[in-house]
């Protein structure tokens, strides 16, 4: 019930608006945040015409790699949906640093829009077979809160991720998860968004890209 301890914290939250025809739930038209100085609104389109990015809209991509998803990566790896990941840039937005968003797309996708709060850490740098081990420390130690302690990974102040990418066809947050997992990440740490991009564009909801 993630989503109701966020919707029951008044500084956050606006009242039902009949201006605003497009609300994030019955009673709850936006939020309105502040992350790295900037003020945001997170709220969805109110164009009730909109559609979805042309950019999101293939439906059948070739499957290997392009392939569907499970909705449980691994048993105790959290799957959230749009609700649930607006509490964590909530969070965010209060100062909560023991929480990261992560977009897990290569670079060309970032421009096309980003979730709000997310930093872009691309599945490529975190694998183990494609990056290098001092990348992946690197990311592991200044990023994510991990340390190494005499051989092994420590994640007892390790920060609790929130991945996702291209959504239920795409394999670039669940490849950083196994990664992640098979380093030792605590699976209680680790929640995917698994509707990704596509999701979050189909309900209109705010964007942001790497220039603002």
């Amino acid at each position: 019930m993630l989503y109701i301890a966020f919707f029951t914290l008044p500084l956050a939250v606006h009242a039902a608006d009949d201006e605003h025809p497009v609300n994030l739930t019955a009673d709850h038209p936006y939020v309105d945040i502040e992350i790295d100085g900037k003020s945001l609104r997170i709220e969805r389109t109110q164009d009730t015409e909109n559609m979805v990015d042309l950019d999101f809209a293939l439906t059948s991509r070739a499957c290997p790699p392009f392939c569907i998803q499970p909705i449980k990566l691994s048993e105790g790896v959290e799957t959230i949906g749009e609700l649930e990941l607006i509490d964590y840039i909530k969070r965010l937005a209060d100062g909560d640093e023991s929480v990261v968003i992560i977009d897990s797309r290569t670079g060309e996708w970032l421009s096309k829009g980003m979730i709000p709060g997310a930093i872009n850490i691309p599945w490529s740098t975190l694998n183990v077979e494609m990056a290098s081990p001092r990348e992946v420390s690197e990311i592991l130690e200044l990023q994510l809160g991990a340390t190494f302690d005499e051989g092994l990974w420590n994640f007892d102040k390790a920060k609790t991720l929130v991945l996702y990418c291209n959504g239920p066809w795409c394999g670039q947050s669940p490849t950083s998860i196994r990664t992640l997992l098979s380093i030792g990440y605590p699976t209680h740490k680790l929640k995917w968004y698994r509707m990704g991009m596509p999701g979050w564009m189909m309900l209109g909801l705010t964007t942001v890209t790497p220039e603002e």
